[in-house]
Formats: structure tokens, C-alpha cells, sequence
């Protein structure tokens, strides 16, 4: 015991809140104070997924302008995700599908599927040697068709500025299913703005489109808000296993890393928006590309668990400050 302080969140801790007013009006928050300069907000009420991350009182992530929407509000036709896209620093993407919306062997699948949308059906939090750790399970299971659930693990360290993710997918049914999952990680200002120096150790780069290929010269160069301006898309890829990104804000001389397996969550996306307002930068590793579940099936990347099957998957981000 701490002789100098009554209470630990003195020092770090985890809060519950709900919000008051708006579209996310009762939602379920953890804030979540590592003592360390990390401060997130997790959502139980959206799969356990990331909508705030700050350090020592500086925005890391984005938010969108939707702002916080309850699941309520989420409509699965077409590209309407996009109305209840909070983004924040984390929103996860799937389980049934991932990116553009399509029909795949019969299945109409919306725009970065549903998974995001769902509460968690259990959330709590421990604490353990050196972390605080938040448990959620949220269930993709439906009557005739898929069943799959999401087991999180997410660990913020309270000795170093590290919040690590484990993702346990399993599959609840009697049918082989396919899955796809992308960790849509959103990058916002100050961290993000025209000076902000990314950097993918990546051996290939690929761009999405003609749009993209346009300029893929500047993948890894920022640019400032600019009216009209159309998303880009790179995809990377890696020579081993150690998948990374970084991005480095020179002004506040703060870093954020990423880092994944990239052999297991083998679609790491660049997604690069510099509009007015709709300023962010993703980095998002996956295990598929999103350009629908019917193309990543054409390309031999889907991926598929076997009744009573469960994949793990796991990355970590840490926040650091110094010269780059």
C-alpha cells in the first residue's frame, strides 16, 4: 500500500460513465488513466472499441463528426456505417465482412460490417501486476446463420505508455464461416497535421486505385486540410514478420507506434484523408484488404474458422516522447 495516498486512482485507475445527451445519449465509457500521460476512453457499448486516446492532455486520435452514436443508430445498408462512424482511435471492422459493400455467394454484406455496432454482451476490468485490463466478449451470432464472438483482452500498462490488444475470434456454430477483421486505428490532429512524419518499414506498396497511384510518390507524406479532397488507399506489405508504423509529430516531439505480426494480420492499409474536417490518417493492419468479402474470396486471402475454431490476434501501440 501507497502510505501517501487514500484512493489509487490517485495515481491511475479505471472510471465508468455514461454519456447525457445527443446520439450517444446512455452510453456505457471506461475512462481509463494509466498514470503514466495515456488517457483513453474505451466503449463496451461498441464492441470495447477506442474512442478517445490522448497523452498528457494532447488528442492522438480522431473523431469523426458523427461523434459518439449509440448502436442504436446503426443502419447495415449499404455504406450508411458511415453514419454511426465515430472512428476514434480504434474501430474494429467485420466480423462477417470488411471494406466496400458487396454480395458474396448469396450474402448481401455491408460496408465494414457489423462488429462495431454491437455492445459488448459482458464488460469489467481488472487490475493486474502492472496493468489494467479490460474484458469484453461481444457476440456476431444470429438464428441460420453465422456465429462468431469476439473475446478482448485490452492491457494499458501502468508502468510504460503501452496499450496492448488481444482479439480471440472463435467460431460458436456448426458450419465452417468465414471472417474478416481490420483494425481501423485513426490518427488525429495535433499528432496529425501537414509536418507529421510517417514512417512504414514496408517492402511493397500498393495503391488501391488510379486515384491513389496517382501519388503514391507521396504515400508517407502529409498534407494540409484541403477542400475536396478525395481519399487515398496504400496497401503494405512486409519482408518478415514484424509488422510497424510510425508516426511522429516533430512540434510536440510525440510519437505512436504500431506494431503486429504481419504474417497473421496480413493487410496492413494506409488510409490517407486530407479533407476539411474529414482529416485523418489510418493505419490499420487486418488479415484482408478492404475491397469486399466476394474480392479478397477471388484472391485466395479469405480467411475461414472451422466449427469450434478460435484465432488470436494480437498488436500494441505505444505513445513515446523525444527526437525521432
Amino acid at each position: 500500500m501507497n502510505p501517501y495516498i487514500g484512493h489509487d486512482s490517485q495515481l491511475y485507475g479505471i472510471e465508468e460513465h455514461r454519456l447525457v445527451g445527443g446520439k450517444g445519449d446512455g452510453m456505457r465509457l471506461y475512462e481509463v488513466n494509466n498514470g503514466k500521460g495515456v488517457l483513453l476512453m474505451v466503449s463496451p457499448d461498441r464492441n470495447g472499441d477506442i474512442a478517445r486516446l490522448m497523452y498528457k492532455g494532447m488528442n492522438l486520435s480522431y473523431l469523426s463528426p458523427c461523434g459518439y452514436v449509440a448502436p442504436a443508430y446503426y443502419d447495415s445498408i449499404g455504406s450508411n456505417w458511415l453514419n454511426s462512424f465515430t472512428a476514434g482511435f480504434l474501430t474494429t471492422c467485420g466480423l462477417e465482412a470488411v471494406g466496400s459493400p458487396c454480395e458474396d455467394e448469396g450474402e448481401v454484406l455491408p460496408l465494414h460490417g457489423s462488429i462495431a455496432n454491437i455492445p459488448c454482451e459482458r464488460a469489467f476490468w481488472t487490475e493486474e501486476k502492472g496493468e489494467l485490463v479490460i474484458h469484453t466478449v461481444t457476440k456476431d451470432e444470429t438464428i441460420f446463420g453465422r456465429k462468431l464472438r469476439l473475446s478482448r483482452k485490452l492491457r494499458v500498462s501502468t508502468e510504460e505508455n503501452c496499450i496492448i490488444i488481444e482479439d480471440t475470434v472463435a467460431n460458436t456454430g456448426d458450419r465452417i464461416e468465414p471472417f474478416e477483421i481490420l483494425y481501423h486505428m485513426n490518427m488525429g490532429y495535433p499528432l496529425l497535421d501537414e509536418d507529421s512524419i510517417l514512417t512504414i518499414p514496408s517492402v511493397e506498396v500498393q495503391p488501391r486505385d488510379k486515384h491513389a497511384a496517382e501519388d503514391i510518390a507521396n504515400w508517407m507524406h502529409m498534407e494540409k486540410p484541403t477542400a475536396g479532397y478525395q481519399e487515398r488507399c496504400y496497401y503494405h506489405k512486409f519482408a518478415d514478420r514484424e509488422g510497424k508504423a510510425v508516426l511522429y509529430q516533430p512540434k510536440c516531439k510525440v510519437g505512436l507506434t504500431i506494431s503486429f505480426d504481419a504474417a497473421e494480420l496480413d493487410g496492413f492499409v494506409e488510409w490517407k484523408m486530407m479533407g476539411v474536417r474529414d482529416y485523418v490518417l489510418g493505419l490499420e493492419c487486418g488479415n484482408c484488404y478492404p475491397d469486399g468479402r466476394d474480392v479478397m474470396r477471388r484472391k485466395g486471402m479469405l480467411k475461414f474458422l472451422q466449427p469450434g475454431e478460435e484465432k488470436v490476434y494480437c498488436f500494441a501501440v505505444r505513445i513515446w516522447e523525444g527526437e525521432n
